[in-house]
Formats: C-alpha cells, sequence, structure tokens
C-alpha cells in the first residue's frame, strides 16, 4: 500500500486513510505498520492549518485557493474535519460537495473526516493523514478545522502557517487580543471583502491589525507577523497577495531555522497525543479496568464519592497495576 501511494495510486491512498481512522486493533496495528514504511517528513511541503467560524467561507476560500496553487502546478491535499455527533457520532462529511470544482481536479486530493469528539477542531488521526498525503505527493497541505470559536488551537501543533478567517464585523480591537486561536494565528484573513461588505471589512482588518501590534511583541515571530489581509473567496480578490504573504512567513522561518524546529516540536506533540489517547483507548479495552470505571462512576453517580475523587482512586489504581515492578 505504501508503494501504491508513492506512486500516486489515489485510491491506495483513500484506503490507508480508512485504515488509520479504524479504531480496530488489527487495524491500529497495520496502520502504525504503514506509517513507518512511509518516507521521512519532507521538508519542502506546506502545511497550511485554516479556521474560521461556520458559514465565514473556508470551504469556498479552499477551493478557490486550492485551484489557483493548481495552475501554479502544485498538488493540493485539503484534509476537511467535520464536526460529529454527540448523540449519534456521525458525520455530514459535505466538504466535497462544497468543493465541487476542486474535488475534480487531478492534482487535488480531498478527505472529509469525522471529528470524532476530538477536541481542537481537528480529527483524531489528522496528523497520520498528513503524512499519508504528503507521501502521495502533495506539496499543499490545508487542513480546514471544524470551525467552532477561539479554542481550536490544535491545529497550530500539525501545520507550517495558521491562519484564521473571519467575516467583517467580527470584533473590535478587544476581540483581537483575546487569548486562545487568535494568539495562535499567524495571518487573519477578513472574507467577504467584497460589494457592500468592503468597508467593512476594511475597518475589521484595521481593528485586528492594530490589535495584532500587540502580539508581536513577544519577538518569536518574523517582522511584520502576524498580521491581517481582506480577502474575496468568491471573487479571488486578494488571493494571490494573501498566497503571497504565506510563502513570505514560509521563507522567513526556513531562513532562520524556526521552521524545522516547529518540525521537531510537531512530532513531539504527535508523540503526546498517541500516548494520551493510546492510554484511553487501552483502558476501554482492558475488562478490569473499564468495570472499575464502571463502578466508581455508579458511585459517583448515587453520591458515594466525590468525582475528583473516584478520578484520583481510579487513576492510582490503574497506575499500580501498569507501573508495578514485574517479576
Amino acid at each position: 500500500m505504501a508503494a501504491q501511494i508513492a506512486a500516486g495510486d489515489r485510491r491506495a491512498l483513500a484506503r490507508a486513510i480508512t485504515l488509520i481512522e479504524s479504531t480496530r486493533p488489527e487495524h491500529r496495528k497495520q496502520a502504525r505498520a504503514l506509517i513507518s514504511s512511509l518516507p521521512a517528513n519532507p521538508d519542502q511541503t506546506i502545511r497550511l492549518g485554516m479556521t474560521g467560524t461556520p458559514g465565514v467561507g473556508k470551504s469556498t476560500l479552499i477551493e478557490n485557493l486550492g485551484l489557483n496553487l493548481i495552475d501554479a502546478g502544485h498538488r493540493v491535499a485539503v484534509l476537511a474535519v467535520d464536526p460529529s455527533s454527540a448523540r449519534t457520532g456521525g458525520a455530514i462529511l459535505g466538504d466535497k460537495t462544497r468543493m465541487e470544482r476542486l474535488s475534480r481536479a487531478r492534482a487535488a486530493f480531498i478527505r472529509p473526516s469525522p471529528s470524532r469528539a476530538t477536541l481542537g477542531g481537528v480529527g483524531r488521526r489528522t496528523r497520520e493523514t498528513i503524512r499519508l498525503v504528503e507521501a502521495w505527493g502533495a506539496d499543499i497541505v490545508l487542513v480546514e478545522t471544524v470551525g467552532v470559536g477561539q479554542s481550536e488551537t490544535m491545529v497550530a501543533d500539525m501545520t507550517d502557517v495558521f491562519v484564521l478567517l473571519l467575516a467583517p464585523e467580527g470584533g473590535d480591537e478587544l476581540q483581537g487580543v483575546k487569548r486562545g486561536v487568535m494568539e495562535m494565528a499567524d495571518i487573519i484573513l477578513v472574507n467577504k471583502a467584497d460589494g457592500s461588505m468592503k468597508a467593512a471589512a476594511a475597518r475589521t482588518c484595521a481593528d485586528y491589525s492594530g490589535a495584532l501590534r500587540l502580539l508581536r511583541s513577544s519577538g518569536s515571530n518574523p517582522e511584520g507577523f502576524p498580521c491581517a489581509m481582506c480577502i474575496s473567496a468568491q471573487s479571488r480578490d486578494g488571493l494571490d497577495a494573501a498566497w503571497e504573504k504565506i510563502l513570505e512567513l514560509v521563507r522567513a522561518r526556513r531562513r532562520d531555522g524556526t521552521w524545522l524546529e516547529r518540525r521537531r516540536q510537531q512530532d513531539q506533540a504527535q508523540f503526546r497525543h498517541a500516548v494520551e489517547s493510546g492510554l484511553i483507548e487501552r483502558i476501554g479495552a482492558n475488562r478490569s479496568a473499564a468495570g472499575r470505571q464502571r463502578d466508581l462512576a455508579q458511585a459517583v453517580a448515587e453520591g458515594k464519592i466525590s468525582p475528583e475523587d473516584a478520578a484520583d482512586r481510579f487513576l492510582d489504581e490503574f497506575a499500580n497495576v501498569v507501573l508495578a515492578p514485574r517479576t
């Protein structure tokens, strides 16, 4: 399968993503073997995170930007994360229908995936999926998050440039300096800057530009970043300038050495995430641990123990089993 993906086989790529998204133990073993067989992360690819509230125009922006990039000779992969239902676990996965023209392009690959209750606006296996599409040959990877608010910062731990998309009249300078997604964004794009909304978009962009100057004092970003710009995803006005600004940031980070450092930090973040998710999966798969967890949950429901004390007791018992010296 790895050889087929490297040869540009789209069906093999789709099957591989389905494999790594599976939670079945035998599939997880195969998925780890597949990921290990892929070549090392290509440093010349660009991983671009894209977030924003629902309805702000993320899909329109990604489609038109993706078409521009394909025209320029790039191969583009879009990993779109859709929210999963908290009740049924299902997801609509309608991004392909919203990017109809891009989905027909041979140099593009679009994969919608459910978030499966993963926080941070991304899916559980988004990091591994990035590795797969890069092995397929994508040199630009666009990760579109769920789009739920200011907590979507996990995507910044797996991409090289983090873009926040806003609508006109989306807030003032006070809104702009709120911690969370605002301080993680490298570039803020104020969308729908056309027609009757053009003046409002310019005002919003000016407000955020003023707020972002306060976030530049840390000295961790190249000069002039983070920044805010106006675009119209629908008419494509400003898309070329926005992409050039993204490339400017990419070139600056490659020159000063922070590019590879960010990639190393992403690998460390993936390790921590794998440990945390793996522990949760193994607890659920262990009958004794799962039974003990149910018993403590029932005791909490009956008021016999506080949630915090129950959690501490369970973790202590689990740690004693896992960390006990082996004879």
